[in-house]
């Protein structure tokens, strides 16, 4: 079997989503041509596990002082490139067409009218999930952003919906946790959070990069690498992060505290920020100040989640395709799953036959 997997390369989480799932697939024996767009191909680093990936602009949504900036948005995108991209790619020649909210290979598939099916955490935003400033707007981007004819979504409960658990890289990083925090935060002022953390004698690792490396205080800043970034989660007992999907799922899964901060005016992770709250798995905040960062420090919660190894399901799923229906596939990955609180209000998965 041959897949043509495109994956939303602006941000990181993406890309680890597409680690998990690159050895999966291979351990399956199947064929990937992976494509990543949303970033020039020389800000994507430690590529070497997709072998000869393609890059395309695509479309991403530029931000600014930790919110979307529209204006700047419109006026980098190019959407004539794009149009030039999407006509040319070639996806005929494959048994299946993927996408992680990749809108190149999504949209060529839809122009040659092959189908297409999505495999990640935006996807799971079609089912009845916790959503937060949620608009017409954000639903038709939703919708028509990276278009696919079969969404698989993946969230951290299955809110009695048809979604997965989510897809976690597997680790060899030993996990050494100790009262450190690490500190991601890509979309905020870098100066202004080191300015923050500073004001406490709490020990931080402040990954960004725009500060030169080296101790501040209180406070390690380390720049931007695969394994650096694994060595720093597993060796600290808090996260606090942006609210995407993925880091927090990795948090998650190895006990961390987490406190995210939503990126302003985008619905996905005002959403995950309310279902972390719902789900009583980590805190949330509108503002990095030192109110905010001492409530993260006085919580005592760890909340450690189990999830199946949903990479090496979703591999056979795929190698099957189309013999096992999706409810299936979920009603799979939870069994066993248990969450830390057992007064969460959610309707059971209904059993499938």
């Amino acid at each position: 079997m041959k897949i043509l997997y495109g994956v939303q390369g602006t941000g990181n989480g993406h890309i680890t989503r597409a680690r998990a799932m690159q050895v999966a697939l291979a351990e399956a024996g199947i064929e990937v041509d992976w494509v990543f767009s949303g970033r020039d191909k020389d800000k994507f680093f430690d590529m070497q596990a997709f072998g000869d990936y393609k890059v395309f602009k695509g479309l991403s949504f530029a931000t600014r002082a930790g919110k979307i900036d529209l204006i700047k948005t419109f006026a980098e995108a190019s959407l004539v490139q794009m149009y030039q991209d999407i006509r040319t790619l070639n996806v005929e020649h494959y048994d299946l067409v993927v996408t992680d909210f990749e809108p190149v290979v999504a949209w060529a598939a839809r122009k040659k009218n092959i189908a297409c099916i999505g495999i990640g955490h935006q996807y799971a935003f079609d089912q009845d999930i916790p959503k937060a400033e949620n608009t017409i707007a954000s639903e038709a981007i939703m919708k028509w952003f990276a278009p696919v004819d079969l969404g698989v979504g993946v969230h951290w409960h299955h809110f009695g919906a048809p979604v997965l658990p989510p897809i976690i890289e597997r680790d060899s990083h030993a996990c050494t946790g100790t009262n450190r925090t690490l500190v991601y935060l890509p979309f905020e002022k870098s100066q202004q959070v080191l300015s923050v953390l500073m004001q406490f004698e709490h020990p931080f690792i402040y990954h960004c990069g725009d500060i030169a490396p080296g101790e501040y205080g209180n406070v390690l800043v380390r720049g931007f690498s695969r394994d650096g970034f694994k060595d720093s989660l597993h060796s600290t007992d808090g996260v606090i992060c942006n609210a995407g999907f993925e880091l927090a799922s990795e948090a998650l899964s190895l006990g961390r505290k987490i406190m995210v901060k939503p990126l302003k005016g985008q619905m996905e992770q005002a959403s995950n920020a309310l279902a972390l709250s719902q789900l009583g798995l980590g805190l949330s905040t509108t503002k990095i100040n030192p109110q905010a960062i001492e409530r993260f420090l006085a919580s005592a919660r760890h909340s450690q989640v189990n999830y199946s190894d949903v990479p090496a399901l979703l591999a056979q799923w795929l190698l099957k395709y189309p013999q096992q229906s999706v409810e299936s596939l979920v009603q799979q990955a939870w069994q066993g799953v248990v969450f830390p609180h057992d007064d969460i209000d959610y309707a059971p998965l209904v059993s499938v036959s």
